[in-house]
């Protein structure tokens, strides 16, 4: 039961934040982005994913080669 409330609550947020992105997207009538915005921002979103999910695999490998231990010496 908690995790369904969890799920269904942090899906509500996830759709109100979409739709909140959604209404203000459309609201910029005068805002064109060029080719080389949208390109800039692809590949900040796709740098920004890789770097997360990077940082993200050297947790898990420090975790499980057991370099959080507390008894693990530098």
């Amino acid at each position: 039961m908690k995790t369904a409330l969890l799920f269904g609550v942090l899906g509500g947020i996830l759709a109100l934040s979409i739709w909140a992105s959604v209404v203000v997207w459309n609201s910029m009538d005068g805002a064109a982005m060029s080719g080389h915005g949208i390109f800039a921002m692809v590949l900040g979103l796709v740098f920004s994913l890789g770097l997360g999910g990077g940082l993200m695999a050297l947790v898990f490998y420090s975790s499980r080669a057991g370099y959080d231990d507390s008894d693990h010496q530098l």
